[in-house]
């Protein structure tokens, strides 16, 4: 795995290496850009890619084209969309928005290099062969270790010591993830002698039905009369930052705290 310059610095060697084997060529090197989200949810991430592109000598039009394809949540898309710039052809491809976008370039081409830009335990779930050595044409960032899942839980219960129940807010389109942080949080909420509640969202609308459920549980974890939260809600990151005004308006009615993948809370 590498580190954010080493990060940077290889999309754009990668990118450079096509102008080196065919020098003669005036065309300039294509970047792949695909993702599971969409351009409004991404538009942070565009940016920190550009700016880093920049900073190792690349810029958008001027030496490089970026080619972007949003699945936009759908991500049956996905290895349509990988297809689609392997065929372009691009010089290198960068993946964004989780290993769904990952795993569907990688099935897409065995030779034009990948970078992820995060993945929950690559070597575990398949993405590489190890942390140390992914092998074949993909490489990229794990910022998300599984164990995150289980800190999650301690520490929200380190803050709300009167929570009996968690709701855990899960992407069903993203099974892999799914399945490792609910096993992990599951195992430490029980330690605990917390009930986890799995709320599956992976749209706007999905959001929006979670938090009723959230709202009833919430209720039903009351003590009578007495006002103390026993509710708490757990929110991997890329919900923190989709949807953050929804998160916030449930919090602010005084029954859960959130907690997101960088340890932050509020």
């Amino acid at each position: 795995m590498i580190k954010r310059r080493e990060f940077i610095t290889f999309i754009g060697g990668a990118a450079a290496w096509p102008i080196a084997a065919r020098a003669q060529q005036a065309a300039m090197p294509v970047i792949g850009f695909l993702s599971s989200r969409s351009p409004g949810e991404s538009a942070g991430v565009v940016l920190a890619f550009r700016q880093g592109l920049r900073e190792v000598g690349f810029v958008e039009g001027r030496n490089v084209i970026i080619a972007f394809r949003w699945a936009e949540g759908r991500y049956d898309r996905l290895p349509e969309l990988a297809e689609e710039l392997v065929a372009l052809p691009v010089a290198v491809l960068f993946t964004a928005g989780g290993q769904p976008s990952a795993f569907a370039a990688k099935a897409a081409t065995q030779t034009i290099p990948v970078v992820f830009s995060a993945a929950i335990d690559p070597d575990q779930i398949g993405l590489v062969a190890s942390l140390n050595r992914p092998g074949g044409n993909i490489t990229g960032m794990s910022i998300y270790p599984s164990e995150i899942a289980a800190k999650s839980v301690q520490l929200l219960k380190e803050l709300l010591p009167t929570a009996t129940v968690i709701g855990y807010l899960v992407n069903p389109m993203n099974p892999t993830a799914v399945e490792v942080y609910t096993k992990e949080a599951s195992s430490a909420a029980g330690a605990l002698g917390i009930t986890i509640q799995v709320l599956n969202a992976s749209t706007e609308h999905d959001l929006e039905e979670a938090f009723a459920s959230s709202s009833h549980l919430a209720i039903s974890a009351s003590y009578g009369e007495d006002v103390r939260p026993s509710y708490g809600l757990l929110a991997p990151l890329w919900m923190v930052a989709t949807a953050s005004s929804r998160l916030s308006k449930f919090r602010q009615r005084g029954w859960c705290r959130k907690l997101h993948g960088k340890g932050e809370t509020q």
